[in-house]
């Protein structure tokens, strides 16, 4: 406590008023004043005494607690001060700091840190946040502790100035060497089979050359040599639909600050540039339009779509010639001898009759999906010549032998127990209020997986691989209810595209499927859905080649999954029997790792614009800090082996004391006597 005195006024009338009439009386003085007056001086007083006293002047006496000035210390904990001893040296560092300054009884002292789960260096936001409710005047500086690398400073510095001065201690060293690749852009998708381009970049202060090595999907690509410290552009080949896992890599160097950020990664959806479907119905019917909206609402469908018009009852007598059975020529030479392999899917809606497609264009078909084609058959009822597409030579290669016999009957379409675990219908809303059918063909079974059925066993929906090809059969032409919404529909839509994607080798819908992800830092985390009952034992590679094997759990039907625990940066591949996946485990916050060497150049500006200072400590984990001085309101507050902080001399008034120095009384009566005295000299 110190005790202080100071004049002070507490006016009678508010100040503006007192303003006034002193703005008046100045006025009528001054015309007083050049009309002649003889007791100017006399009226100056009085005027004088009466505004003085209006004013009320008083002398105060104060009891004043002086208040500490509070100082800041940040401290750096994001991902980029795990490296190369950075933490030890930030930890010595703050020691130091805490020790220096709470010793000094004028100082409190907050000591605050980034957040390390934030994506990025916010140190200005932690400086911020430790001084919101700090009085501007009682801020004597700031002191943080950093490798340099903020991201989240003002782009105007001197928005700092009332934080400051701001002292900035950089760990790490000087000449640091890292060498770091990038993916500066990438294509969110890529057509299969075709080369896309990525923009990267290398930096590498020790090279003008590197070597990139390319992998996709766990596969070595090539081998790029590129120019380091400029944007390059590097083609990549996208080898499959889904997910392509591009990573890039390359190699270390010595005394190189860390290995984290030498490789980069991205993720391409592999899509066709135009799936190509054949569309032929056998004859119209109600559901004929079902698998024509639902083709054509897909932009990335190419439909050719024939609808053969002859009704059978006219087979016997019907002269039209038989290119002139749609609505416009059906070109069955070159649909199915000249172009038939550029179709990604056929479908066969309907049963065809005799004469409408002769058998070696049947047996083209057959030959097209063992070689790796898609072939999906809807049936209806035979027409009345008993043709069934069963009996042709694409029953060579359709899942089991219609019997021809049409049961017409109503029912709900079931799951298989085989279907609950398939990925084309394991995910379907399977539901009591599905909708009815009306009508099925009969199959016996063959080598075809049934995954919808009758309520007495009869399939529905059967799917079959054939060699390279596949195929799907569905056993009634009753879809077409769903699409209607009849008595609540069905999911029909996505039965359909899941079914057809299925038949085109959509990855994620392999039955037997097995991904690789990273679900947190110190996590992979495999998942494999298979029609297995006893899955395979998993194997988890980490980037130095070390394997775990994890237990798989039981997470619905089919559907397994495991997990282990990891703590390195990288490729990881799992193995389970015939089946691999990949994954990269990069760093948990990327913009920490695009540039790891320490600087103070981020932080010059902000330290310049409050005078504060940057200093370098090294990070060998004993820094030798500048001295921490104390320094005044004003100048500069940094120098070569010293930083300042500022005293403020803020302070708490306890009590006060005030004597009126001019009585309202006394004020008047001076007032009366110098104007008796003007009157007087006036008089004269």
């Amino acid at each position: 406590m110190f005790n202080a005195a100071r004049l002070a006024f507490d006016p009678l009338i508010p100040w503006l008023a007192l303003a006034g009439l002193g703005g008046v009386a100045l006025v009528l003085w001054a015309v007083y004043l050049v009309r002649g007056g003889r007791a100017w001086v006399f009226r100056a007083l009085a005027l004088s005494i009466l505004a003085l006293a209006l004013s009320n002047p008083q002398w105060v006496r104060e009891q004043r607690e002086p208040l500490k000035d509070i100082v800041a210390v940040v401290v750096d904990r994001s991902e980029s001060m795990s490296f190369r001893g950075r933490t030890q040296t930030a930890e010595a560092a703050l020691a130091q700091v805490r020790d220096t300054l709470e010793a000094d009884d004028t100082v409190e002292l907050r000591v605050a840190e980034t957040d390390p789960e934030a994506d990025g260096t916010d140190i200005y936001t932690a400086l911020q946040s430790a001084l919101s409710d700090a009085p501007r005047d009682r801020v004597g500086g700031a002191i943080l502790i950093t490798d340099g690398r903020v991201h989240d400073l003002p782009q105007n510095p001197n928005d700092a100035e009332g934080l400051g001065p701001i002292q900035s201690l950089i760990v790490g060293g000087e000449n640091e060497i890292d060498r770091r690749i990038e993916i500066q852009s990438a294509p969110s998708f890529g057509i299969v089979e075709n080369e896309v381009e990525l923009r990267i970049r290398v930096d590498d202060p020790t090279a003008q050359n590197v070597n990139v090595d390319v992998s996709v999907n766990g596969e070595q690509h090539t081998i790029r040599r590129v120019e380091t410290g400029k944007p390059q552009t590097v083609s990549v080949r996208v080898d499959r639909r889904g997910d392509n896992l591009i990573v890039l890599q390359v190699p270390e160097i010595p005394n190189e600050l860390t290995l984290a950020n030498n490789l980069a990664s991205v993720n391409i959806s592999g899509v066709q540039d135009r799936l190509r479907v054949l569309l032929v119905t056998g004859q119209p019917h109600a559901g004929a339009r079902v698998w024509r909206d639902l083709l054509k609402s897909d932009p990335a469908v190419d439909l050719v779509h024939f609808t053969i018009l002859r009704p059978p009852q006219k087979s016997g007598n019907d002269p039209t010639p038989d290119d002139q059975m749609a609505l416009i020529s059906f070109p069955r030479d070159q649909l199915f001898r000249e172009k038939l392999d550029e179709f990604d899917l056929v479908i066969f809606d309907q049963e065809l009759r005799y004469g409408v497609l002769e058998t070696q264009y049947l047996d083209r078909v057959a030959r097209y999906v063992e070689r790796g084609g898609a072939l999906l058959v809807a049936s209806g009822p035979p027409s009345i010549d008993g043709a069934l597409l069963y009996q042709s030579p694409i029953g060579s290669v359709l899942p089991g032998v219609a019997t021809g016999e049409v049961v017409n009957k109503r029912f709900t379409p079931q799951l298989t127990d085989l279907g609950r675990r398939h990925s084309v219908t394991a995910n379907l809303p399977e539901s009591p209020k599905w909708g009815p059918w009306m009508r099925y063909m009969r199959l016996e079974r063959g080598e075809g997986e049934a995954l919808l059925q009758t309520p007495d066993g009869a399939p529905l929906l059967l799917l079959k691989r054939i060699n390279k090809g596949r195929v799907a059969a569905v056993m009634s032409d009753q879809i077409w209810l769903w699409a209607r919404g009849y008595e609540g529909g069905g999911p029909y839509a996505e039965l359909i595209r899941r079914t057809a994607h299925w038949l085109m080798k959509e990855p994620e819908l392999e039955e037997e499927f097995l991904n690789l992800t990273t679900p947190s830092s110190n996590t992979v985390e495999a998942e494999l859905r298979t029609l297995s009952d006893t899955p395979e034992k998993v194997k988890i590679f980490a980037p130095d080649g070390q394997a775990v094997e994890p237990e798989w759990r039981l997470i619905g039907p089919g559907h397994y999954r495991a997990t282990a625990t990891t703590g390195a940066l990288g490729l990881y591949k799992a193995e389970a029997g015939p089946l691999s996946a990949v994954a990269v485990r990069g760093p948990a916050h990327p913009r920490e790792y695009v540039d790891l060497r320490a600087t103070g150049d981020l932080l010059q500006p902000i330290a310049t614009a409050t005078l504060g200072g940057v200093f370098h400590l090294g990070a060998d984990g004993s820094p030798k800090l500048p001295e921490i001085r104390r320094v005044g309101e004003r100048g500069n507050a940094a120098g070569n082996n010293w930083m300042g902080l500022r005293h403020r001399n803020a302070y708490a008034v306890r009590s006060t004391q005030s004597i009126r120095l001019l009585p309202e009384i006394v004020g008047m009566l001076l007032a009366v006597a110098f104007m008796m005295l003007a009157w007087r000299r006036e008089g004269r």
